[in-house]
Formats: C-alpha cells, structure tokens, sequence
C-alpha cells in the first residue's frame, strides 16, 4: 500500500481536469428513465446550453465516448474510401487523428511542422489551389493542440478555403480548446467541430461530442464510409426530442448540465479572459525560470495548457515523477518525437488564482529537489502578474 499524502491533489494534466463540487453533487444521483419525460427535459436543456458554448444554432451529436470517437463519427459520416483528407501535422493529437484516417481507408495529405507553431494558413491555401480536380474532401485542423501547447486559428484557415473556392469540408477538434477560449462553429465556417467532455466542459471523461453544419449534413446522405452506432441521423432527431438512440451516459449528462449552467453564469467573455491570465501568468512564470516554451509563436499560445521543455540532458518525466511523488501533483507528459523533452502545465476547466499559483509554486520545488538548472522566481512572477491584472 502506498503512503498517504496529505492535503488535496493537485490535478494540472491538460485534461481530465478539476471536476468542481457542484458538478460532483449533481452526478451523485440515482438514474432515472431514459424514456420517460424527466429525462427528455434534460437531453434538450442540454443541447440548448450546448449550442451557446459551440456557438451554433445547428446540430450537436452527444456521444458516450472519448473524444477519439467524435473525431472517427466525424470522418465516418461525411466521406468515403479513398477520399483525400488535408491534415495538418502540428502534434501527437493530429498525429493520431491522421492514423485514424489511415485506418478508415482514407488518403491523408499531409503538411508537416515542427511542432512549435500551429498549422500553417498559406500552406493550406497553397495546397488547396493546386487541387484543380478537387480530390481533398475535407481540411482537418487541431485548434489548440495540447503536446505542444500550440493553437491554429479557425478562421483564417476558413477565409483560406474560400480564397479558393475549394468546397471541402472544414473540420476541427476543439477537443482541448472548447470552453477555454471562444469558438464559433457557425461564424467561422465549421462545418464539423469535434469535442469531449473532459477538459474545459469540466466534467469527467466519457462523453464526446459533434457540431454539424447542413453542408456536413448534406454529404452524410451521400457518404460512404460504414456507420452504424456513429450516424448522425438519429440524433438529429434527439437534439429536438431530448431523447436518444442508445442509452445515454445518465450521470455525465447531469454532470454536463449542470457544467454548462456554471459556465454561462460566469459569461463565456470571463471564462475565455481567465484562461488567458492564467496562460501568461504561467508564461511569464516560465521565462523566469529561464526555462524554454515548446511553443515558439506568440501568435499561437495556448490559454489551457503551456508545454515547457527541460533543459538538455534532464529528464522531463523525472521531474514531473518527482513532483508527484514528493508534492501531489500530476502534470502533463510529453508526447511522441518530445516524449521526455516537456512537461505540460494544464490550466483550463475549473480553476482559480491560488490553485494556478500552488501549480507554479509545485513546479518550482520540483525543479529544485530533481536538480533541474532554473532561476528561482517564477511563481513570485506570476503572482505578481495576477495580483496586478485581478
């Protein structure tokens, strides 16, 4: 048996993420009839708050699921074998997603990075232009890609595929990125967003979702890739019935809904300007410490999770298996070709001032204890920055 630790956990993986109190009670009740009309009042007060948080008045396709199956609903129902998808390699999630496509019998096209920026708009463009035939079927682009800790902006790659003319479909995982910063399937041209339930939604794992636009809705009918428990068709039903195809996961919907009435009654605008205090509170902790972002454009910082890399010859996963051991808290590992290069600060979902700064503080004795090379400071930085701008 392990030692006790004292004191609460400190939970700052970019996701799953703080699960508030609130959120917590209202899970902490017995099922009820998926069929009966309690239940079908909470299915739509739950697609309503939805849409305000997607910023859609369209569909939106709930899942007991991770977010990986949003992503395979997203492919599945809106192309077919052999279709050209654009992808943009920006990190280990849009990694993932194109090994998925590979495996769906899709044809990935793919623009590399270096992992330090996010997807580049031109290069979409260009490729774009040069497909006269138009073979691409849909663009895919990870909006805050949490290994790197680095964002690609929806719209311009939107305002790139109108340039074109290109009639692709615009799909984006707004997995990590939902709720921590504004989003706007319909005003940005989205035509499919995917999200899960675990990160800036607040609540446990297991629920994913899928924001549709009529286009994507038009090429399911002719798409043919197989489906069956991912069709949409029959949630387009349960967004206007409260009600749905499978049984759904009872408890994280409770939780779900009662997530979304505490974002709303925080205000969107406030929930976005906290992530984004936070993100350079922990910024500017990070350059204190004379340490190195992964993310090496200002223009792509991410408001949820900063990835920060270790100084050569140090051990990222060391550090982090320190700070767990010694001061309880879990943080973010690094992913593929920087596995054991970063660490990851999460700071989206639930999340106050003196949480972010226990983080820092953690972070800063950590380095101390596993000997990692750094300049004292960081959290006395950063509580300067939030005590300034509170």
């Amino acid at each position: 048996m392990s030692q006790y630790q004292a004191g609460r956990h400190f939970l700052h993986t970019p996701g799953p993420t703080n699960v508030p109190d609130r959120v917590l009670r209202a899970m902490h009740r017995a099922p009820i009839n998926h069929r009966g009309p309690e239940w079908g009042g909470v299915g739509r007060e739950v697609v309503v708050n939805l849409r305000k948080i997607f910023g859609t008045d369209g569909i939106v396709a709930i899942y007991p699921a991770s977010g990986t199956g949003a992503w395979e609903a997203a492919l599945l129902n809106t192309l077919s074998p052999g279709d050209q998808v654009l992808m943009s390699h920006t990190g280990w999630f849009a990694h993932l997603w194109v090994q998925m496509a590979q495996r769906l019998g899709l044809e990935p096209v793919l623009l590399e990075t270096d992992w330090r920026r996010g997807a580049d708009v031109a290069a979409i463009e260009e490729r774009l232009v040069a497909d006269k035939s138009h073979k691409i079927k849909a663009v895919c682009v990870v909006h805050n890609e949490t290994s790197t800790s680095c964002m690609t902006h929806v719209l311009p790659v939107r305002q790139a595929m109108d340039r074109t003319a290109h009639p692709a479909l615009l799909m984006v995982d707004a997995i990590s990125s939902l709720a921590c910063s504004d989003f706007q399937h319909d005003a940005w041209g989205v035509d499919v967003t995917i999200s899960g339930s675990q990160k800036g939604l607040m609540i446990p794992p297991g629920l994913s979702f899928n924001a549709i636009s009529a286009k994507a809705l038009a090429a399911a009918k002719t798409a043919k890739l197989p489906r069956s428990y991912w069709d949409w068709e029959p949630l387009v039903t349960a967004n206007s019935t409260g009600f749905f195809p499978y049984t759904p996961a009872e408890n994280l919907m409770f939780a779900l809904n009662e997530a979304l009435k505490m974002l709303l009654e925080e205000g969107l605008p406030n929930v976005y300007a906290r992530h984004e205090r936070y993100a350079e509170a922990t910024r500017r902790a990070v350059r204190t410490w004379d340490l190195e972002l992964q993310c090496q454009d200002p223009q792509s910082y991410s408001p949820g999770v900063t990835a920060i890399r270790t100084p050569d010859g140090h051990s990222a996963d060391n550090l982090r298996n320190v700070i767990l051991e010694k001061f309880n808290m879990a943080l973010g590992n690094g992913l593929g070709q920087i596995t054991d290069k970063v660490f990851r600060i999460g700071h989206m979902g639930d999340l106050g001032e003196l949480q972010l700064i226990g983080a820092l503080g953690g972070v800063e004795m950590g380095m101390r204890v596993a000997g990692v090379p750094h300049k004292s400071g960081g959290a006395q930085t950063a509580m300067d920055y939030l005590a300034g701008n509170a």
